[in-house]
């Protein structure tokens, strides 16, 4: 796992409980400190026991640079955070924080085509764009604090070929009425709407947070029946496919690396 900061990440405990569970003895999962300008030389100079990388902010968009090769939703939303090592030296690039949130809503129940809004601009609003378009959407409702945002993500929106609706901050209670409302915020920046929603039934939640959890939003979707996802389920769901991609083992230990997570997520 490379990126900055770091300290805090969970990636380890998930990753080594799937070698552990999957009798992959010779292999670990290590964190590295990685500023975005150091990123080349660091995997320039990793050896051929390196199987693959795990990148998170800031390092995306540089990593996706770095590789030869990539999946088409890494290149749409212009964002990796895995690197696989190619029998040839080189680096294949995805994004498996899309496939993630696609296995977690689908795990949660959501209906196919469904209507969804997106709470925030950056790079996980990325991401979520191209789930809600693997799920079958038309269109995503986007809510951003910052009007330049939109603008950001529209080349993404593109790519992807959704359509993107914008809605501002303040109207942002009158967009909640979704099958899916993902909120890609950082922790506070949604509290307000937190006993302000009129929460539809069969709305799921997915707050990407998961320190602290629960998020005041995700906490009041939960007592109004709302079913609720969060960043830990996220966490897991994309190392599910990064580990498979990084061993050739398949299907990861899920329970191992799950009960592994939750335990650690326990113990903070």
């Amino acid at each position: 796992m490379c990126g900055r900061p770091i300290a805090h990440s969970l990636s380890p405990v998930i990753h080594n409980a799937g070698f552990a569970a999957a009798g992959l003895s010779g292999w670990a999962y290590s964190s590295f400190e990685c500023a975005e300008a150091d990123l080349a030389a660091l995997v320039g100079g990793l050896g051929p026991e390196w199987a693959g990388l795990s990148l998170t902010m800031p390092l995306k968009e540089e990593g996706l640079r770095l590789a030869a090769v990539a999946t088409p939703v890494a290149v749409a939303i212009g964002a990796a955070n895995t690197l696989v090592r190619r029998d040839d030296g080189s680096w294949h690039a995805d994004n498996t924080d899309v496939a993630g949130m696609v296995r977690v809503l689908r795990d949660a129940g959501l209906k196919p085509a469904p209507t969804v809004t997106v709470l925030g601009g950056g790079g996980t609003a990325r991401a979520a764009l191209a789930a809600a378009t693997q799920l079958g959407a038309s269109a995503v409702t986007v809510v951003t604090r910052r009007p330049d945002a939109l603008t950001e993500l529209a080349p993404a929106a593109a790519a992807l070929g959704i359509t993107m609706l914008g809605g501002s901050w303040e109207a942002g209670l009158e967009m909640m009425q979704a099958d899916a409302v993902i909120s890609t915020v950082p922790k506070g920046a949604a509290d307000h709407l937190a006993g302000r929603v009129a929460w539809r039934d069969g709305t799921v939640l997915f707050d990407a947070i998961y320190d602290p959890w629960p998020t005041p939003l995700a906490a009041d979707a939960l007592a109004h029946g709302v079913r609720v996802l969060s960043g830990l389920d996220l966490l897991l769901a994309q190392a599910l496919s990064q580990f498979e991609q990084f061993t050739g083992v398949t299907p990861a230990p899920e329970e191992a690396m799950r009960s592994a997570l939750l335990a650690a997520a326990a113990a903070r």
